[in-house]
C-alpha cells in the first residue's frame, strides 16, 4: 500500500505567477523535470533518460493542478497534486504538494521534493 504525502511550502510570491510554473510544459521543464512535452492534455516528462505519462485530469486557474499517471493501476494513489493556498488574514501563500510513495522510501521522495521545490524558490526569486 502507497504512502499519502501532504507537502507544504510557503512561497512569496503571487499565485498568478506561481500557477504557470505548475501547469505548463515550459514551468514544469525548469523546475520539476528535465524536459516535458504536451500533446492535448497527456504530459511526458523526462528525468534523464526516464519518461513517465500524465494526464491532466483537474485544473483551477490559480488553485489547483492535478496530474493521473498513466500506466498505472487505477487507484486513488496514482495521481500527484498542485493547490495554491493563500491565507486570508496574512496573505501567505503556500504551495502544498499530494504525492505517493512506497513507505521505504517516504524520506527520498520528501528529499526529492525538497530539492524540486528549492529550484523552483531560485527561479522566482523567492
Amino acid at each position: 500500500m502507497r504512502l499519502k504525502l501532504e507537502l507544504e511550502y510557503t512561497l512569496n510570491c503571487s499565485p498568478k505567477v506561481l500557477f504557470q510554473w505548475l501547469c505548463t510544459p515550459e514551468g514544469l521543464g525548469e523546475w520539476f523535470a528535465d524536459n516535458v512535452n504536451v500533446d492535448r492534455d497527456l504530459f511526458t516528462f523526462t528525468w534523464d533518460k526516464t519518461e513517465s505519462k500524465a494526464r491532466l485530469s483537474a485544473l483551477k486557474e490559480n488553485r489547483l493542478v492535478r496530474f493521473e499517471w498513466v500506466g498505472m493501476p487505477d487507484e486513488e494513489s496514482n495521481y500527484f497534486e498542485f493547490r495554491i493556498n493563500v491565507q486570508e488574514l496574512t496573505s501567505d501563500l503556500a504551495l502544498i504538494i499530494t504525492d505517493f510513495t512506497d513507505p521505504e522510501e517516504k524520506e527520498d521522495a520528501i528529499f526529492l521534493w525538497d530539492t524540486q521545490i528549492g529550484d523552483l524558490k531560485r527561479i522566482l526569486g523567492v
